[in-house]
């Protein structure tokens, strides 16, 4: 089965946008304040004089607008973030997995696995358009079920009895409670991600009663900082905070994204978006695309065996007009695939269904 490759998205926006101050000119000598604005994106500072009068009877025109990091001019919404120090942004994602088997037999059996992954962002200042964040690793669970019966690995609970579960509930305490620092632009580019280090120190030290020969801990070691390291969720982050294209989106227009589904490239995944408007401070965008069937035939000693899968994908984000952090996520995806042996005179064929939901913030 083709090794699909999906990402669901995204997540966080961005910021622009300075408010615009109207001034009351009045023919008569009057006492003045000045008023300071920062730009988000350059960081520069702009001063401006106002009537004190005019800020006492015309508060609502003198004052600064809100500044909105998903932001509207001529009809065309831009993104960028517009986050507040010393404020804590979540990013919990939950996804469930339910998979069916059905064997050549019409006799059918499923499973279920569900994970989940808590972290928090918290900025710590914004200097020269870059905001200075310190991402939080809070929790981990896992829990599979299958037959009646049900195992959850949890880093907010106790160590699980069984052996076979011990590593994977270690390794996850390990990783949670630790911190990264993150340097990301208004427009929600990641400049860098630091603190790995003592993590890994964690995750070694976490292994050692489990794995007892130094070759098998350092491969594993090895493994763990292939998935986990800055250039991995550096690229992870910067290509799934923005949504909008660059050049700004129209409310029912739609855009696509294509990338590989298998390493040579032969088979795409396409995912469509549409932004469907903003409203009551909340933009949304609908989600749908997959990957066509594909078939592929073979035959050897008289024997022929074809395969043909397929996956689809639908749901919705939702983000803060104000902050552009996301709201919530919905994504539904499915996974078909069917195998069937042949030799000219018996058919056998077998069945693999994947339902797949992924929540962000729910």
């Amino acid at each position: 089965m083709p090794d699909f490759l999906i990402k669901i998205l995204n997540l966080m926006k961005k910021l622009t946008a300075i408010a615009l101050l109207s001034i009351a000119l009045v023919s008569c000598k009057k006492e003045t304040k000045t008023i300071t604005k920062v730009d988000p994106q350059t960081g520069k500072t702009t001063t401006v004089e106002v009537s004190t009068d005019s800020i006492k009877s015309e508060n609502s025109s003198v004052s600064a607008a809100p500044v909105m990091a998903i932001n509207d001019s001529a009809g065309v919404f831009h993104q960028t973030f517009v986050l507040e120090k010393g404020k804590s942004y979540p990013l919990i994602t939950i996804q469930k997995d339910v998979q069916t088997l059905t064997a050549p037999n019409g006799q059918s059996q499923s499973g279920t696995s569900e994970t989940t992954d808590e972290m928090s962002f918290l900025v710590n200042g914004f200097d020269k358009g870059v905001y200075d964040i310190t991402i939080n690793l809070l929790g981990k669970k896992n829990t599979q079920s299958s037959g009646g019966k049900s195992v959850s690995i949890d880093t907010k609970a106790a160590e699980p009895k069984e052996e076979q579960f011990k590593m994977m509930w270690k390794v996850n305490k390990a990783l949670v409670g630790n911190t990264l620092n993150m340097k990301m632009d208004s427009k929600g580019n990641v400049k860098s991600i630091t603190g790995f280090e003592p993590i890994y120190g964690k995750i070694s030290a976490s292994v050692n009663a489990l794995v007892k020969d130094a070759k098998d801990k350092e491969e594993f070691v090895k493994s763990f900082k292939a998935s986990f390291n800055e250039k991995v969720l550096k690229e992870q982050f910067t290509k799934n905070l923005v949504l909008f294209p660059a050049k700004g989106v129209k409310v029912g227009e739609s855009w696509s994204e294509h990338e590989n589904a298998t390493p040579d490239g032969k088979v795409k995944l396409t995912t469509t978006y549409v932004f469907k408007g903003v409203q009551n401070g909340v933009a949304e965008i609908a989600v749908s695309g997959g990957i066509p069937k594909k078939s592929d035939k073979q035959t050897q000693q008289q024997m022929t065996r074809t395969m043909s899968s397929e996956l689809a994908q639908n749901g919705k984000i939702l983000l803060d007009q104000s902050s552009g952090w996301i709201k919530n996520q919905t994504m539904h995806v499915k996974t078909s695939q069917t195998e069937t042996l042949s030799d000219g005179k018996q058919t056998q064929t077998m069945k693999s269904v994947s339902n797949s939901t992924v929540t962000v913030n729910p």
